[in-house]
């Protein structure tokens, strides 16, 4: 049989048909000189974007439904010499100041010379059609920045890195780029957010490094304990480490436990025998562990008398008012007041709403000062208006800043006397690390959270951990008050919880709807009419801002990512002013999630927004956090995903006063009681399950998670003290 031959074709992207961000499969129609259709080109690159010259080296197939295509084996891309090659790489946002609008202005004043006008003679830019002198140095200075970055670019696109990732790398290590990753590209994976290990393992391997190199052994260790902790663990076993290390970068094992015992001299892997097992480690979080610990240790230890009985605290909370708590909530109530550090816990629609408030009610008329604080602004902003009390998120609490930290630790504390931190079980341990650290010695600190739920997104199990140690005055309240009974949402998710299928018969006056349907597609056609139509009409909602849509799983056609898709287009079809990133076409209008933390914005992974505008011609969208307007580039929307449908892990602390969540078979893996109960405590004024029956009664009978590797509880029972 003939052996194919290989093609190398040149030219400049006409259109991004097809681009999958996640494994950079693409297709391409790319303009060739000398053809006169663009040709089909099918391949792997990491970023593309219309206007990039490139050079493609494959194959040519022949495709019954598409035609004739190249597959491709490498894409490259190239610095375009075509006038209408300059005109999109002018306008794909590389350079800020220069838009669809100013790039077509300046190619059409200098044609095939504006590359050489840019760099030799920018004052002839100034009085072209809107480009004052502020502009002319905007465009200028962006420019010349562009040149460093395009040459670390063609150095990068070489090496199978595309344009977007290509910017953030270069911000982060400026004009010596390219001598820091040949020096070591795995650096990559530890100093920029978006580019983990496999990415840079590809330029590592692409740039010469070998193999069974150490430096890639010990960035492949860091790299395994990194997804040990995305699981929620904090350490590892030797034998596992190196066992997968193995795998992974396929090495022998001398080369790996070389590399192990290099990370335990450098000291970015931590060994620790805890109950008689030695674990490893990652650094930062063996630390985080034992500062947890410390600091809930400093705090019981400087412990002062309180000179009132227990009849009369509960007097000071009564004052003015005519409820009568039951046997628990006084339990609750005292124990908070009493002791230094204590935890309430237990699920909705068990007064720990009610408890706090009167809690902080009393701590204020004993003089205490008082501060509140949850993971996210949603938690937050319900904590502020549950308990008439301002709160802040942990981050804005601390004032986290960039690069530094935050500005309240162990030597500035925090002026407080009382601090209350609700939904604990969202926080993980490096986070509780910080916060603790900035809890002054005389202060008393309040844990708040429901174990049932899915534990933090983060590693660690801080408040299962500090409940289990048996070492922190703990009240669990499990009795459901009267005025909660009423709610099927609330009956059904301690249902949920204790392995029951929930009740419904799906009467008009109901809080809580199961809709059986046995086709994923009839599930997505139902939930569309449901949230554009029969909610709006019946109950007079708004299906952007009222009803939210809980997805248990990323991926496939109930996934977060497809109904997203779907629900953009049913709910936002307005394609006049839209912008892309990473794959995704957003719209003016679209429901947003930031999906990580950004200091400097102030704003932070889950918070919700709206796209307010979109400005085409300085490539900005200005997105709407409540009251606040935040500008962000265009190379920043790579933090933003669109949120019409999240993750249920996503909705953790937040409530919507519609919850929307589609349950089928296809969401197995993580079909689970928690993740269920966890989406229908999220619900506020009403709960619709949608799916198969099936799906469901999994759903509720399904306890497999498996337990976090941590050691908190350990570091504080009472014998290690």
């Amino acid at each position: 049989m003939t052996k194919p031959e290989i093609s190398i074709v040149r030219g400049s992207i006409e259109r991004v048909t097809y681009h999958n961000a996640e494994n950079g499969f693409c297709v391409l129609r790319v303009a060739v000189r000398n053809k006169r259709d663009p040709i089909t080109i099918v391949g792997n690159a990491t970023q593309v974007m219309a206007g990039e010259d490139i050079e493609a080296v494959g194959i040519w197939i022949y495709d019954r439904n598409h035609g004739y295509q190249l597959k491709a084996d490498s894409i490259k891309m190239t610095v375009p010499t075509s006038i209408e090659g300059m005109k999109k790489y002018l306008a794909s946002g590389l350079i800020k100041g220069i838009g669809k609008h100013f790039a077509n202005i300046l190619v059409t004043a200098f044609g095939d010379e504006v590359f050489n006008v840019l760099d030799n003679a920018p004052q002839k830019v100034q009085g072209l059609p809107g480009i004052g002198t502020k502009r002319m140095s905007q465009i200028v200075q962006a420019w010349q920045e562009q040149k460093v970055i395009r040459e670390i670019m063609v150095f990068l696109h070489g090496h199978g890195i595309g344009t977007a990732r290509a910017v953030r790398i270069y911000k982060t290590y400026g004009e010596d780029t390219v001598q820091k990753l040949q020096q070591n590209p795995y650096r990559l994976a530890l100093d920029i957010w978006g580019i983990g290990f496999k990415i840079a393992d590809k330029l590592a391997q692409s740039i010469g490094i070998d193999k069974n190199s150490i430096l890639r052994a010990e960035a492949g260790i860091r790299h395994v304990l990194s997804e040990y902790s995305t699981q929620g663990h904090c350490a590892i076993l030797p034998q596992e480490l190196i066992e997968q290390t193995m795998t992974m970068l396929e090495i022998s094992a001398d080369i790996v436990s070389t590399a192990v015992n290099n990370e335990l001299s450098n000291s970015n892997v931590i060994q620790d025998n805890i109950n008689d097992q030695v674990y490893l480690y990652i650094a930062p979080l063996y630390y985080a562990e034992q500062g947890v610990a410390g600091s809930l240790q400093r705090l019981q230890q400087s412990a002062q008398p309180l000179n009132l009985t227990d009849k009369q605290l509960l007097d000071l909370a009564l004052q003015g008012s005519t409820i009568k708590f039951s046997v628990s909530q006084q339990q609750a109530i005292l124990m908070a007041i009493k002791h230094k550090v204590s935890i309430i816990t237990g699920g909705p629609g068990v007064g720990k709403t009610t408890i706090v408030k009167n809690i902080l009610k009393i701590a204020k008329l004993m003089g205490r000062s008082i501060t509140l604080c949850a993971p996210t602004g949603r938690a937050a902003k319900r904590l502020s208006e549950s308990s008439g009390f301002s709160a802040k998120t942990i981050h804005r609490l601390l004032e986290y800043r960039p690069g530094q930290g935050a500005k309240y630790n162990l030597d500035y504390p925090l002026t407080t006397d009382f601090l209350v931190i609700d939904e604990t079980s969202m926080v993980d341990i490096v986070l509780m690390n910080t916060l603790l650290k900035a809890v002054p010695n005389h202060a008393s600190v309040l844990f708040v959270g429901d174990t049932d739920q899915l534990s933090s997104v983060g590693p660690g199990n801080v408040l299962g951990d500090m409940i289990n140690s048996g070492a922190i005055a703990t009240t669990k309240l499990s009795e459901i008050f009267r005025q909660a009974q009423t709610s099927k949402i609330i009956t059904n998710a301690h249902r949920i919880n204790k392995g029951e299928m929930p009740y419904y018969n799906n009467k008009p006056t109901d809080d809580f709807f199961f809709i059986a349907l046995d086709e994923p597609e009839a599930v997505a056609e139902r939930m569309l009419s449901i949230i554009a139509d029969k909610l709006p009409q019946l109950y007079k909602v708004n299906s952007l801002t009222d009803i939210q849509v809980l997805v248990p799983m990323n991926k496939g056609s109930l996934g977060v990512k497809n109904l997203n898709l779907v629900l953009q287009e049913r709910l936002n079809p307005n394609k006049l002013v839209t912008i892309a990133s990473m794959g995704i076409n957003f719209r003016q209008g679209d429901k947003v999630i930031q999906i990580v933390n950004n200091y400097d914005k102030d704003v932070f992974n889950g918070d919700i927004g709206y796209i307010h505008s979109i400005n085409l011609a300085d490539d900005l969208v200005i997105i709407k956090y409540d009251e606040r307007l935040i500008e962000y580039d265009k190379s920043e929307l790579d933090e933003i995903d669109l949120a019409y449908a999240i993750s249920i892990h996503k909705s953790q602390g937040s409530e919507y006063p519609i919850v929307v969540i589609p349950i089928v078979t296809q969401h197995y893996t993580l079909l689970e009681r928690n993740l269920l109960y966890t989406g229908v405590t999220r619900g506020k004024r009403m709960v619709i399950l949608l799916g198969q029956a099936k799906a469901l009664y999994m759903a509720v009978n399904r306890v497999s998670a498996k337990a976090r590797i941590t050691s908190l509880d350990v570091r504080l029972r009472p014998q290690l003290k």
